[in-house]
């Protein structure tokens, strides 16, 4: 439910639905947060050592994000966070390049947080607040994992998870409606920089509580020891 880090929030929301909590599996290890922040850590640095030139700055970004592609096709491993970050930082490089606009290589994230935000609001008015839905869906027993797609709005016959899932759900609405407070005015008045570190300093921290605080609202109950699978003697 992140426009900074799609790869990291498909593993996380997963999350939503364990026992346990685990913050470096949420945001792919030290490995998947250096593939988020480089390319926009990158751009603003390059940004500003070169005196507010684009060009050099795209280039950095968009080859922050290559390499880490490259990376993980040598070595064989996945790839999807990587892709994730590669088709984000193409879309804001061939915006700002169109536009000539340093600015507008964040414009693409700013929609992603409207629409999010949007949708989240959506879904809470409707009476299927997204987190609990996400909830069903990676949960054991959910469509994902092999469940009925039933399994998807269980929470809804349950009050306290109902109510639970929504205020989660408000949760992310104003994370979304935050980073826009502050990142759209400096947008508008073009402080590339300043955005740049808002966007790094809101996106990955900002997210993880946010998750956190989500799970810890909806974490499904522990089972009992007595209900618990033993092995055998």
């Amino acid at each position: 439910m992140s426009e900074t880090e799609p790869g990291a929030a498909g593993r996380g929301l997963r999350a939503l639905g364990g026992e346990s909590f685990s913050l470096g599996a949420a945001v792919g290890g030290v490995r998947g947060l250096v593939e988020t922040i480089a390319p926009g850590l990158l751009f603003v640095v390059v940004f500003v050592a070169t005196g507010q030139r684009l060009v050099p700055s795209v280039v950095a970004a968009a080859a922050a994000a290559l390499v880490a592609v490259i990376v993980r096709l040598v070595q064989r491993t996945p790839v999807t966070q990587a892709l994730s970050g590669v088709v984000g930082v193409a879309v804001g490089v061939g915006w700002a390049l169109t536009t000539g606009r340093a600015q507008d290589y964040y414009a693409a994230g700013l929609w992603t947080n409207a629409a999010y935000g949007m949708g989240a609001l959506i879904t809470i008015l409707v009476g299927w607040p997204a987190v609990g839905v996400l909830v069903g869906l990676f949960d054991e027993g959910g469509p994902l994992t092999g469940g009925p797609w039933s399994a998807v709005g269980a929470f809804r016959s349950d009050p306290a998870r109902r109510r639970r899932a929504v205020w989660a759900t408000w949760l992310w609405v104003g994370l979304f409606g935050l980073k826009l407070a502050v990142q759209l005015p400096l947008y508008l008045a073009a402080q590339v920089a300043w955005l740049g570190v808002a966007k790094l300093v809101m996106g990955v921290p900002l997210f993880a509580l946010t998750l956190w605080l989500s799970w810890v609202l909806v974490r499904p109950a522990p089972v009992p020891e007595q209900l618990r699978p033993h092995p055998g003697p």
